[in-house]
């Protein structure tokens, strides 16, 4: 769920005030950059969580995962578009079952 995960990071980010910490070249306080760590730490997968325990560094930490994970943008987003462009409510029985697979391509 990265590509979700990211969005979501993101956006908590911004309403805390602390996107900047994950840009190139910030002025970030050691303050700011602890507080996004922590947010990061504590919102990654568990399995992730213990392979990157040794990165202190936010810069870093962020940029590993985006490298790790960001060619599912290349993978998953052409199929989603291409199961989107094809979804009619016509072809279901009931609205729950119309509900669920819009909500798979989303997610």
């Amino acid at each position: 769920n990265y590509l979700s995960w990211v969005l979501n990071v993101k956006l908590h980010l911004c309403a805390k005030k602390l996107r900047h910490t994950i840009e190139e070249d910030n002025a970030a306080s050691n303050e700011e950059r602890a507080v996004a760590l922590i947010f990061l730490r504590h919102h990654i997968d568990d399995g992730l969580k213990y392979e990157y325990i040794t990165v202190e560094n936010l810069l870093e930490l962020w940029q590993n995962l985006n490298d790790r994970f960001e060619h599912l943008k290349a993978v998953v987003l052409p199929k989603a578009l291409n199961d989107w462009s094809q979804l009619r409510f016509q072809d279901f029985k009931t609205v729950s079952e119309y509900n669920f697979a819009l909500f798979k391509i989303v997610s």
